[in-house]
């Protein structure tokens, strides 16, 4: 009796642990996966850079002569156009320069007038004593005084046209230096800073020596965006490419732009490792913020586009570890009827989101993309099933 007892537990036992025991093991066969299914899509690779809003058109105005401020016509702030007067330099000394070299050419020209009269004088004379020596009334010796009188004369003419010419190039050199006493507006545009008051001496311009620096012109329509891009991405940068150029202050407000210069060189950036290359991106809107130069800012500029191209998550790319760096083969894994197909892809260009698959798979194909922790160790041939939702 007992033993029936016993055999009748041990199967009631069964019956009742079956159920958990297939819960529990025999869902372990399958790998609780994320999947997608391929679809057509729109994407853009692209570039991404930081940098600082500067102007194309912008002059560091300076001075070529030294002399104390007495006039300064405008403020930081002002618009100005070309040719318009900003500021004045104590110019006394200069107009004084001047005066004495005018005197001088004067002085000169007066000379020249007075030598040339001696040299028509003495020519004639000349003329009437070469007439007497010819008919024998005038011995050799009077007449070869004469003629040296005369050379003498048209040397000293000469000499003195000469002399002239000198006069008049410092003349003109006094003038020159006079009219860089005042300074004009190279440019259309905004004073961007002041750096010198009246009363201040302005200075050579020199770097680093207080003075020369006297005032920034810029054109506020020639803002744009300075960035630097890595050695690594400059071969995928070409001219006119399009970007989008968003400014720290304003980091939600995307403004336009095309690259329009690409440095040949390259240089090392400040705070970076590596060399870059600075990138120069126009915009072709106008910008619907405020923006100064100065501003750091961030860039995307895209650098390839597709359209309507198969693409897959980019965590769903596998690199396959066992061959080389330089033969690199990439795949994914494709839920087949509860299994994982292993299938090796051809990729093209990605975004932020997805990459962009060339061959290997086909619309419509459902690719596991997850989790990292199930995909990273995904055989083969392994059962899966798609998680719910």
């Amino acid at each position: 009796m007992t033993r029936k007892i016993l055999i009748i537990v041990v199967i009631l036992a069964i019956v009742v642990a079956a159920p958990l025991l297939k819960n529990r093991y025999g869902k372990g066969n399958f790998k609780e996966v994320e999947t997608e299914t391929l679809q057509v899509r729109s994407i853009q690779s692209s570039v991404l850079a930081s940098g600082t809003l500067a102007h194309e058109e912008e002059v560091l105005l300076s001075t070529e002569e030294i002399g104390k401020v007495t006039a300064i016509h405008v403020k930081e702030g002002d618009r100005v156009s070309k040719g318009q007067l900003l500021l004045q330099i104590d110019d006394e000394v200069y107009k004084a320069a001047v005066e004495q070299n005018r005197a001088a050419v004067r002085m000169q020209e007066i000379a020249i007038e007075r030598q040339q009269l001696r040299v028509e004088n003495l020519q004639k004379q000349w003329e009437r004593k070469k007439a007497i020596f010819e008919r024998k009334l005038l011995d050799e010796d009077a007449f070869e005084i004469a003629t040296n009188e005369l050379d003498i004369a048209r040397s000293d003419l000469e000499s003195s046209r000469e002399s002239l010419q000198q006069a008049q190039a410092q003349m003109e050199q006094a003038e020159n230096r006079l009219s860089k006493t005042r300074a004009f507006s190279p440019i259309n545009g905004v004073v961007t800073s002041l750096d010198i008051k009246v009363g201040e001496t302005a200075i050579s311009s020199t770097t680093n020596i207080p003075g020369s620096s006297l005032m920034t012109i810029a054109n506020p329509e020639s803002i744009h965006t300075e960035v630097n891009i890595d050695e690594a991405d400059i071969a995928n940068i070409q001219l006119g490419q399009e970007a989008k150029v968003y400014a720290i202050a304003h980091q939600d407000i995307p403004i336009s732009g095309k690259v329009n210069s690409i440095a040949i060189s390259a240089k090392k950036a400040e705070g970076a490792q590596g060399l870059s290359f600075l990138v120069k991106i126009g915009f072709t809107d106008t910008p619907p913020i405020k923006l100064r130069p100065g501003m750091s800012c961030r860039a995307e500029i895209f650098t390839a586009t597709t359209e309507e191209a198969p693409a897959v998550p980019v965590q769903a790319i596998l690199v396959d570890e066992d061959r080389t760096k330089n033969n690199t083969s990439y795949y994914v894994f494709v839920d087949k009827a509860g299994k994982a197909t292993k299938t090796e892809v051809k990729v093209g260009i990605s975004d932020d989101a997805y990459q962009q698959i060339k061959s290997g798979v086909a619309t419509g194909d459902i690719i596991i993309t997850g989790p990292d922790n199930v995909l990273q160790h995904l055989k083969d041939g392994d059962k899966v099933k798609a998680k719910a939702g």
